[in-house]
């Protein structure tokens, strides 16, 4: 075995020669005769991947790097290797998880840093293009509305990007006169309800209460959907301004008639918790938890699931205190 180790350094080092005059095909060969005498050897595959990347050869390069970590999970440089075969091949979502893990090993790495910014600004990108797309589909089938909204996100992302700005010039304006037609032709209550939600989206929620509570006072029956959005938009206004009664009240209101509502329910629990009421906190969230992470999605799944824990632990401590 020692002798199989020694020759396995020696196809190294005849890598390496051939690695630095850039004779990459010559050096794969090296590293993959050292491998076939000590496959236990994570700097072989770490060489052979460079090799790969400098011959753009991702697939492979990535492959090495995915069994540097098998081969050695602590072995920083695996990570990097992989993610960055992984970026160049625009498999984003893998190359950031290997840069998560790598610097869940060391934070530290001046590599990983650098290529985690990258990343981000690729996914980025990737985003607005995709945003923009989208934009230019919605425009050709003559949805203004949908366009806006689009646009409007991409420039969250990008605001500074010239044909983003091009194009929300040119549809600003047909956005506008839409939305005039579309609010002089709505309900007056539905009105209400329009306004509550322009003043809450300007993080005016004084204002929104003042109008969602006008739009319920005007609606006779309190089980109509739109009765139910304005008690469960008034109930995200009191949560912003920490009035935890209120939001209480008002997410119950929905639950009355919609047992299964995820958002009302995930309202109501995180109020009880912030007025000290545990049980009926953990109560709300168990439901949640129970209808599972396809029907509420992940980030809520997740949420509940951090509550819950957090929520146990503070009834335990109450119980044994």
């Amino acid at each position: 075995e020692k002798m199989s180790k020694a020759a396995a350094q020696a196809k190294k080092s005849e890598g390496n020669n051939f690695f630095k005059a850039k004779s990459y095909e010559q050096a794969i060969e090296k590293y993959t005769e050292a491998i076939a005498l000590d496959p236990s050897d994570v700097t072989f595959y770490s060489n052979r991947s460079a090799c790969y990347a400098a011959l753009g050869k991702w697939t492979e390069a990535a492959e090495d790097g995915r069994q540097c970590i098998v081969t050695d999970k602590s072995f920083v440089k695996g990570y990097f290797r992989a993610a960055l075969a992984h970026q160049a091949l625009g498999n984003l979502e893998a190359a950031s998880e290997a840069v998560k893990r790598g610097l869940g090993i060391d934070s530290t790495s001046a590599d990983l840093k650098r290529m985690s910014k990258e990343i981000d600004e690729s996914s980025r990108m990737k985003k607005v293009d995709a945003m923009i797309a989208q934009a230019e589909k919605q425009l050709a089938s003559s949805d203004v509305t949908g366009a806006y909204k689009t646009l409007d996100n991409a420039l969250r992302l990008d605001p500074t990007n010239s044909m983003l700005n091009r194009m929300m010039d040119k549809v600003r304006p047909k956005f506008e006169m839409a939305e005039k037609h579309r609010m002089a032709s709505l309900d007056p209550k539905e009105r209400l309800k329009e306004e509550g939600d322009t003043l809450f989206k300007a993080a005016n929620f004084e204002g929104a209460i003042k109008a969602y509570t006008k739009c319920l006072d005007s609606i006779s029956d309190k089980s109509s959907p739109l009765a139910l959005k304005c008690y469960g938009n008034r109930a995200a206004c009191y949560k912003q301004l920490s009035n935890f009664d209120g939001t209480i009240e008002d997410s119950t209101n929905v639950l009355e008639y919609k047992p299964d509502d995820v958002k009302a329910l995930m309202r109501r629990a995180q109020a009880y918790e912030a007025c000290e009421r545990y049980k009926s906190s953990l109560q709300d969230v168990r439901q949640v938890i129970a209808y599972g992470v396809d029907v509420v999605g992940k980030p809520t799944y997740d949420l509940a699931n951090g509550m819950q824990h957090r929520l146990n632990r503070v009834i335990q401590q109450l119980r044994s205190g």
